[in-house]
C-alpha cells in the first residue's frame, strides 16, 4: 500500500514552469511545510487526556443514564482521534514511515477500532483521483447513489434507497462508526494487508476492551445503549467532517484528468470559519490546500489558503468556500439530483 505521502502530481503535470510548480515555490518560500513538532505534541497530549477522561468518567458515573453524556463526549474524542491519525497517515506529524505507521495504528485500530491499514488504502486512492467515478473509491455506489450515471444501473440497496437518499443521508451517517469496524476487519482477510496480524491483534484489544469495560461497569440494556450512543453519534460526528469536501463538486468521469491543480481544487471545497472551526474539522475545512499539499501540517492551512486563493484567482480557476450549511446544502442537493432517474422509474 502506498503511503499518502506518496501522493505526488503526475510526470508532465509538475514540471518548473506548471502551475502547480509555481504555486508550490510559493508555499515553500512561506515555510509551510515545515513541521510543528511542538503543535502535535500539545494536541497529542489533549486528545489523549480527554480519551482518559472520558473512560474514567464512565467508571465514576457507573451505573447512571448519565453515562449517556459520557457515551456523546466519547463521540467526539474518538472523531478527534480520527483526526490525528489521518494527520499521522499523511506524514504531518512524522517524517519516518514506520514511526508514522505505528502511531497511526495505536490511534486509528487500538484507539478507536478502525482498522488503519484498509482506511490508508482507500484514502490514498482517493487523494489520487478526488470525485472521479470510476477511480475515487469514496463514490462507491455501495450503498447511495452519486451520479445519475449511477442510479440508472443501480440494483439492491442503492436502488431502494436511491430515491429519498437526501433525506436519509444524515440518519445513515449514524451507522459510519460501525461500518468503519466491519470494514476493518473484513479487511483482515486481504492477504495484501500490510501487517495484518498486528492489526488484527490491536483491533482484537480495541474492542474486547471497549466491550469489557462497558460491560463490568454498566448493566447489560444500559452498556447496550451506551454503545449506541457513543458509535451512531461518533459517525455522524466523522462524517459530518468528511461530507463537506467533495460532495456535490463536479465529478470526473473516464478519460477526464485534468492537471494536478486543477484535477485538486475544481473537486474540492472549503469551509468557512473561525479557530473553533479548525479544531471541530481537524483542518480539513481547508480541503483544497490539504488536497494539494497533503503533507502539509495542519495549523499551516489557514495560511497556504490565502496564497492559494490568490493563485487561483491569477490562472482563472473556479475556488469555492462556503458556509458549513452551505456546503451540507449542496451536498444534499447532489444526492437529491443524483437520484432523479430511480424516481422517475418509480413513477413512470
Amino acid at each position: 500500500m502506498n503511503s499518502l505521502q506518496t501522493v505526488r502530481p503526475p510526470p508532465g503535470q509538475s514540471g518548473p514552469g506548471s502551475d502547480f510548480a509555481r504555486l508550490s515555490k510559493k508555499i515553500q518560500a512561506a515555510g509551510l511545510m515545515a513541521r510543528r513538532p511542538g503543535y502535535y505534541a500539545l494536541r497529542v497530549t489533549a486528545v489523549t487526556v480527554l480519551y482518559a477522561a472520558g473512560w474514567t468518567a464512565l467508571v465514576l458515573v457507573g451505573d447512571s443514564w448519565w453515562t449517556l453524556l459520557v457515551a456523546a463526549f466519547l463521540a467526539v474524542v474518538f472523531g478527534q482521534v480520527a483526526l490525528l491519525a489521518h494527520d499521522v497517515a499523511h506524514r504531518q506529524v512524522f517524517r519516518l514511515r514506520r514511526a508514522s505507521e505505528l502511531a497511526g495504528r495505536i490511534a486509528g485500530n487500538l484507539g478507536i477500532g478502525m482498522g488503519y491499514g484498509w482506511w490508508q488504502d482507500k484514502h490514498t486512492r482517493h487523494h489520487a483521483n478526488p470525485n472521479h467515478e470510476d477511480l475515487d473509491p469514496d463514490l462507491d455506489p455501495d450503498v447511495l447513489v452519486w451520479t445519475q450515471d449511477q442510479a440508472r444501473t443501480a440494483t439492491g440497496l442503492p436502488r431502494l434507497l436511491g430515491r429519498s437518499q437526501a433525506y436519509l443521508f444524515f440518519p445513515l451517517l449514524t451507522l459510519e462508526g460501525f461500518n468503519l469496524h466491519v470494514s476493518g476487519v473484513r479487511s483482515l482477510a486481504d492477504r495484501a494487508l500490510k501487517n495484518r496480524v498486528w492489526e488484527g491483534l490491536l483491533l482484537l484489544a480495541h474492542f474486547s476492551a471497549y466491550l469489557g469495560a462497558l460491560f463490568l461497569v454498566l448493566p447489560p440494556g444500559k452498556a447496550i445503549a451506551f454503545l449506541f450512543v457513543n458509535q451512531c453519534l461518533f459517525g455522524l460526528y466523522l462524517g459530518s467532517i468528511f461530507a463537506p469536501n467533495h460532495k456535490g463538486m463536479p465529478v470526473l468521469r473516464g478519460t477526464d484528468r485534468p492537471d494536478f491543480l486543477r484535477r485538486q481544487v475544481l473537486t474540492s471545497r472549503d469551509v468557512r470559519g473561525g479557530r473553533f472551526t479548525d479544531i471541530v474539522l481537524g483542518g480539513l475545512n481547508y480541503q483544497i490546500e490539504h488536497h494539494l499539499f497533503p503533507s502539509m501540517p495542519s495549523p499551516h492551512l489557514r495560511r497556504a489558503q490565502v496564497i492559494v486563493r490568490s493563485h487561483c484567482r491569477e490562472l482563472g480557476v473556479s475556488y469555492l468556500e462556503t458556509s458549513l450549511v452551505g456546503s451540507y446544502r449542496q451536498t444534499l442537493a447532489s444526492l437529491h439530483a443524483a437520484g432523479a432517474p430511480i424516481r422517475r422509474a418509480r413513477t413512470s
